[in-house]
């Protein structure tokens, strides 16, 4: 079994998660590929630490940074039939590779995943790992949150099958966000099945601050903007409701703009506010859920979940909109990478 892991920047989660993998507890060989990126943080020194204590870690470069293209070196890399996706940021239960290869082998898929169970170690990190696993924050995906096993439209990480990665090709290189949803559609399209087996755990540690939290989710949104220009029809309507809101926000305040200077008066302006109605009904929402059990505990919890919601939801959908107007061209997601707008040093 091959685990396939790209890093960079990643020096305070990058032992546990090693860790993490070489626990697993497999019948057969097993390694763990690093695709080092650039990192400016000691990264790559400690994974060469880590390295000469375990020979199952095996080391190569990824000079671009890129996810994708850290992903299929690594793949390439690799000598087992089966592929294990890895994240720096995310720590494995013990028994999640047996269980996903059991899973493989019942359902006769190509790619299974499991659930999203975000945590955070201060208390913004934990509002977002909140809004991770709500279906409010992240739009109801099945990894973050879904109890119902079956067939699904992508994988949280993936174990996947090498024969068909073979087959239908690896990452799309030109895709820097979204590389995954791409792939499962290729397996999809080709006739294999994506598999969603809640049984599966895997622990995923959020940004830890809100300017890396915006910048991480516009250059998501983005890209998604991007896929929806690509393949259309293929992205699911979930998809559409943050750029849906950020239009009605945007419309609301044209709206209040004409209101406000007179160009709209009387019955014009009394009809014209029906607009404000769904960005109030957001507020309420977004309210109801920070002052409920899914806020948090604490006025400072609940605060934090209110910010954050929004934070997510408006920078993803200006990214969207970005990029189904302009594409996502050379963005990349700067979110661990300081203020550069490069993952190069």
């Amino acid at each position: 079994m091959s685990f396939v892991m790209p890093v960079l920047n990643e020096r305070d989660y990058l032992r546990r998660a090693v860790e993490t993998v070489l626990a697993q507890d497999v019948p057969g060989p097993t390694e763990l590929i690093l695709a080092l990126g650039p990192s400016t943080d000691g990264t790559s020194e400690l994974a060469r630490e880590l390295a000469r204590d375990d020979d199952r870690i095996v080391l190569i470069e990824n000079p671009a940074a890129d996810i994708p293209i850290g992903l299929n070196l690594a793949i390439g890399a690799g000598r087992y039939a089966t592929v294990v996706r890895v994240d720096a940021h995310s720590e494995l239960d013990p028994s999640y590779a047996r269980s996903a290869l059991a899973t493989l082998a019942r359902v006769r898929a190509a790619n299974v995943g499991g659930v999203m169970r975000a945590d955070g170690r201060t208390p913004f990190q934990r509002a977002v790992a909140r809004a991770y696993n709500s279906p409010i924050g992240l739009g109801g995906g099945a990894y973050h949150g879904g109890t119902q096993e079956g067939e699904a439209e992508s994988a949280y990480l993936g174990v996947m099958r090498r024969a068909v990665l073979d087959e239908v090709g690896l990452f799309d290189e030109s895709i820097r966000r979204g590389e995954d949803w791409e792939l499962n559609l290729r397996i999809r399209r080709a006739g294999y099945r994506v598999w969603f087996d809640p049984s599966l755990a895997v622990t995923y540690w959020p940004r830890e601050s809100w300017t890396r939290l915006v910048r991480q989710f516009s250059a998501t949104g983005r890209w998604r903007g991007e896929l929806v220009r690509r393949f259309g029809r293929g992205n699911s309507l979930r998809f559409f409701a943050p750029p849906a809101l950020v239009l009605t926000i945007l419309l609301g305040l044209v709206v209040a703009a004409l209101q406000l200077t007179g160009v709209l008066q009387g019955w014009w302006a009394v009809a014209a506010s029906v607009v404000y109605l769904p960005v109030i009904a957001y507020a309420i929402l977004i309210i109801g859920v920070a002052a409920g059990r899914g806020g948090g505990h604490g006025w400072r919890d609940k605060l934090w979940t209110a910010a954050v919601l929004p934070s997510m939801h408006l920078a993803w959908g200006w990214g969207f909109l970005l990029g189904v107007i302009g594409g996502a061209h050379d963005t990349v997601d700067t979110s661990r990478l300081g203020s550069r707008n490069t993952p190069l040093p």
